[in-house]
């Protein structure tokens, strides 16, 4: 026997290193993000283009904000494409930057663990699902940002980290995601209802993805998963066209 910290052992027991596995390791693996990279730098190009025409940095307004944001009037006369373009424009600095940081951190942490395939489709049916809340929730005002997509990412994000038992990860995003819904609804000219629509189908694509984990869609579940989640994205974009 052999005299360790916590006792007595056999010396093939002793020899025995147990792998623990903690953080972002346990919830997906490490890995590229060429998507959420692809995405930042789509969203920074718009908006230097947004600054070119005098629309970045003005609080909302300019030349590109009032031909590609989103409007529940504009969409029914049909500026359908509004319910994409939109999540790609910012009001300004400060509004780009909270996006993209959030993207950055969500990205490293879905796309590795899902493929960027299954990320790609939760990141645009969450952004044509909170064009939805807009046109619902908001139909008489100008709205813009990722902010849709990023709350369907956070909401996916959490359910997945639950439904895979990452307690520790799934009681952060749970607690970022509680703060930013509060805070939603008590800062002024926020689009509630991207944020509450995003955050929703996010929370549904999570629990497709669990689903899968758990073989509950069989084998071959990815290409279930990606098109359950894109079924979900075009039947937001047809509600959100239909309803404006």
């Amino acid at each position: 026997m052999t005299s360790t910290p916590v006792g007595m052992r056999c010396p093939e027991c002793a020899r025995e290193r147990t792998r623990v596995t903690t953080g972002t390791a346990a919830f997906g693996r490490a890995g590229a993000i060429p998507v959420t990279y692809f995405l930042i730098a789509a969203n920074v190009v718009v908006y230097l283009l947004e600054i070119g025409t005098g629309s970045g940095g003005l609080g909302g307004s300019g030349r590109m904000i009032f031909d590609y944001g989103l409007n529940a009037q504009l969409v029914a006369s049909g500026d359908w494409y509004r319910i994409v373009t939109s999540g790609f424009l910012h009001a300004n600095l400060v509004h780009i930057l909270f996006n993209m940081y959030f993207l950055y951190i969500l990205g490293q942490l879905l796309e590795p663990a899902l493929g960027s395939v299954r990320f790609t489709a939760l990141y645009f049916a969450s952004l044509l699902a909170g064009s939805l809340g807009v046109i619902v929730l908001e139909p008489n005002t100008f709205a813009v940002g990722a902010s849709g997509a990023i709350f369907g990412l956070l909401a996916a994000a959490f359910v997945v980290a639950r439904g895979r038992r990452v307690d520790v990860i799934a009681t952060q995003l749970g607690i970022l995601l509680v703060i930013n819904l509060a805070l939603s609804f008590g800062i002024a000219h926020i689009a509630i209802g991207a944020h509450l629509f995003g955050a929703a189908c996010g929370a549904l694509c999570g629990l497709l993805i669990v689903a899968g984990d758990r073989e509950i869609l069989g084998r071959n579940r990815v290409p279930i998963e990606v098109a359950a989640i894109s079924a979900l994205g075009v039947a937001a974009a047809a509600l959100g066209i239909a309803l404006a």
